[in-house]
Order: structure tokens, then sequence, then C-alpha cells
């Protein structure tokens, strides 16, 4: 049986030497002093923990997946992170040291420091809290503009759908008898969502959040605190409003329209992209059982995903993907 020294975890366990001690001693290389209090906090890819400081606010540390993302790739997340936080947005930026150093070094692990953020979820069957996201996301896009990531990836069809789709069909995750059924069912999904992009046509490239769901949304003193830009990308500026829609059609129609008239107020929001906003959850769905299929590996995931290489899982999938094709062949929503 092979053997892992410290400094060499097994390939399929990424974070197999980040243990409590591990967090208390990375945290102290920069100069906090630990009260030994860490907790960890409901994060997947990376691994982040609140971790208490003695006589200060407790801190979140976040450990990156080796990996993933290139140190320069996360310069370019946090630089973004601190133009929003100098114009005045409600982000929460890594924490510098003197020398502006923002992503650190700690046996291997890579990791950064921020302020813990209090608050809740938006609630996004609340009018006033759309039109207040709709302004701060116009705001963000309006920094977002001034130049693309030269580093990071795009939101786009091959990487989103048809790389996700590829990995899939390639494994073993998706039961034999429901196969062909998701190769079909994914083939006419893909060029429904071609052929909408490409009837949308080029549109220009924004900074964007990239993950932007009410889970990534702090609400505190009637604003959003927008937090984890760990998936920021170059990519429409919808990407960043579509997922605050719910419920039926007249439902989204309105939280629309709201979401729309806030960001109008600071930027002019592009109404050919409301278009994109099926193909950008075909897309979505795609994604995330691919993101899922390959960290399967990592024993953190069959731990709290148990459901996903079950038949009944990917039955239900292969429905909920049915469904998606009719949606691609819906009118788009209007601005009213």
């Amino acid at each position: 049986m092979p053997t892992h020294t410290h400094d060499d975890p097994p390939a399929s366990q990424p974070y197999y030497n980040l243990t409590p001690d591990t967090v208390i001693d990375a945290v102290e290389s920069i100069g906090y002093l630990s009260d030994a209090r860490v907790l960890a906090l409901n994060s997947y890819e990376n691994r982040v923990y609140q971790v208490g400081i003695e006589e200060q606010n407790p801190l979140i540390a976040k450990f990156y997946r080796p990996n993933r993302w290139s140190d320069v790739q996360i310069a370019e997340e946090h630089r973004f992170l601190f133009e929003l936080e100098a114009l005045g947005l409600p982000v929460v930026p890594p924490m510098a040291l003197e020398d502006g150093t923002s992503l650190h070094r700690f046996n291997n692990f890579r990791f950064s420091l921020f302020r813990r953020q209090g608050g809740h979820a938006p609630e996004l069957d609340n009018l006033d809290h759309l039109l207040v996201l709709g302004r701060m996301m116009g705001r963000i896009h309006q920094c977002g503009a001034s130049a693309p990531f030269q580093q990071r990836p795009r939101v786009d069809i091959k990487s989103y759908g048809e790389e996700s789709v590829a990995f899939l069909l390639a494994s073993e995750l998706i039961p034999e008898g429901l196969r062909v059924a998701y190769r079909s069912l994914c083939e006419d999904l893909l060029a429904q969502v071609r052929r909408i992009w490409a009837e949308v046509g080029e549109q220009p490239p924004l900074r964007l959040h990239g993950d932007c769901h009410i889970g990534n949304i702090l609400w505190r003193d009637e604003a959003p605190h927008f937090v984890d830009f760990d998936d920021c990308r170059n990519g429409p500026a919808i990407q960043d409003l579509w997922m605050f829609l719910s419920g039926d059609r007249n439902q989204q129609q309105l939280q629309c329209s709201e979401l729309v008239e806030g960001y109008n107020e600071f930027n002019d929001f592009p109404a050919i992209q409301l278009r994109l906003i099926e193909p950008l959850r075909t897309l979505r769905l795609l994604h995330y059982n691919a993101w899922l299929g390959r960290r399967w590996s990592d024993p953190a995931f069959p731990h709290s995903f148990p459901w996903f290489n079950t038949e009944r899982y990917w039955a239900e999938h292969i429905l909920e993907l049915r469904e998606q094709l009719a949606m691609l062949q819906e009118p788009p929503l209007q601005l009213w």
C-alpha cells in the first residue's frame, strides 16, 4: 500500500493534510494569534473556515483547491475585488498584508483571509430587494466593463456545455440504461443553445461574479454584500442576473423588470441578452453534474451528494432536461 508524507497528499484527496492544526498554523504564519477555535463552513470546491482570533473578531480562511486556479488567475480575482471595494461597492475582498500580498502559502496549500461578514439571504420575492440587487449589479458591471480578465476563462458553450457532456459520457457515472437517452437529449439541448447564442450574437465581455446565486449574497442593513468571487470570469451581463429569477413566467417577468430597472440606473442593460436566460440555465444544469462527477474522487462529495450516481437521480435529471428543452423553445422574457 502506498504511503503519503505530510507534503504529499493522495491525488484523490486534495485536502488530506488540511487538519484544524494546519488551518491554525497557516493563519498564525502571517501574524495572527488564534484562540484555537476553528469552524468548518459550508464549502465543497474550496475549504473555508471561521478561525477565532485572540481579542479580535474571527476571520474567514479560504484554502484554494489545488490545481484548479493558477496564482495569476487568483490574483485577477483579488484585483477585481479590490477595484470594486475602492469604488465603495459592498463586496468582501481578501485581506492584504502591508506589502499588498493577499494570497499566502503554507504546507503546499494556498489560502486567503477575509473579514467575517454577517447577513442573510435576500428575499427574491421582495421587489425592493430586487431593485437594490439590480442597482448593485449595474455598478459591479460598470467596473467589470473597464477591462476583461486576461487569465480567467469565460462563460461559453464549449466549457460549460460540450465539455461537461463529453466528460459525463466518458465516465461510468450515468447508468447504462440511460446513456442513450442522455446523449440524444444533450445533443438536442446544445443545438438549441447554439442556435439562440448565434441569434443573439457576440456580446461585450464583462468581468462577472459568475456564480451569483442567493447563497453568495448576504443581506444586512438594507443592502446586499457579495461574497465568493471564486467563479468570476468573462461573460454576458445576464449571467449575474438570471439566477435571481424564480416562480412562474409572470413572476419572473415582474422580477426581471425590477432587476433591470435598478441596473439601468447605473448601466445600460442589453435587453437582447434576455434571450440567453434559458441557454445559460441549460448550461448550468449540464455543468453542475460534470462538476460533481469531476470531484467524485474527493471523499467529501460522495458523502454530501450520495444520490448523485443513482439511477433514480439520472432518470429525474433526464426529465428535468426534457423540460428545459421545451423552455428553450418558449419566447424569451420581455422588459415592460
